[in-house]
C-alpha cells in the first residue's frame, strides 16, 4: 500500500496531466499556483514514486477499424500455480487483449478485446483456445460504449 500523502497542488497537477499530458509545464504552474521550477520538480517526484507511470497517446479504436468490442470471460482449466501464470503469459501474448484481470466470482478472469469484426474475433478466439486448457469460456459483445475514461479518480485524496 502506498503512504505517499498528496496536497491539493499534486491533485491539481495530476488531474491537468490526465486530461492532456502535453500541457507545458508553465501553463500548469500558473494554474497551480506554483513557479516552473517546483511544478516541475513535483512532476518529477510523482514520476519518481511511480504515480506517473508513463504518458502516452490515446487513440480512437473505432478510427483504426477496431469496431468490436468484446469481453470474454474465462475459467481456470486448473488452480494452481503453474496453469495461472502460463495462462498470464498467453493472454498477454495477444496484441487484441488491450485489458486482462483474474477475478473474483463465478469466472477466473476478465479480458477485454478489440478486433474489427466477428472473422477477426473468431480467428482470435480459435488462437485464444489452442493450446491450454480451459473450463468454460463465454464471450460478451458490447452494443454501446456508455463511459471511456482514462482518468483516475482523485476525489479520494
Amino acid at each position: 500500500m502506498n503512504n505517499t500523502v498528496f496536497d491539493s497542488i499534486d491533485r491539481a497537477i495530476l488531474s491537468l496531466l490526465q486530461q492532456n499530458a502535453e500541457t507545458p509545464v508553465s501553463e500548469i504552474a500558473e494554474q497551480v499556483g506554483l513557479t516552473v521550477t517546483p511544478c516541475w520538480r513535483r512532476i518529477q517526484k510523482l514520476e519518481e514514486k511511480g504515480v506517473i507511470s508513463k504518458r502516452v497517446a490515446l487513440l480512437q479504436a473505432r478510427f483504426l477499424g477496431l469496431t468490436m468490442t468484446v469481453f470474454v470471460q474465462v475459467k481456470a482449466g486448473k488452480h494452481d500455480g503453474k496453469w495461472l501464470a502460463a495462462f498470464a503469459k498467453h493472454a498477454a501474448s495477444f496484441d487484441e487483449v488491450v485489458e486482462c484481470y483474474r477475478m473474483s466470482g463465478e469466472y477466473d478472469y476478465l479480458l477485454k478485446v478489440l478486433v474489427t469484426d466477428m472473422d477477426c474475433f473468431d480467428h482470435f478466439y480459435k488462437r485464444l483456445v489452442n493450446g491450454i486448457e480451459f473450463s468454460d469460456v463465454t464471450s460478451s459483445f458490447a452494443m454501446e460504449q456508455i463511459k471511456y475514461t482514462t482518468a483516475v479518480p482523485l476525489t479520494h485524496l
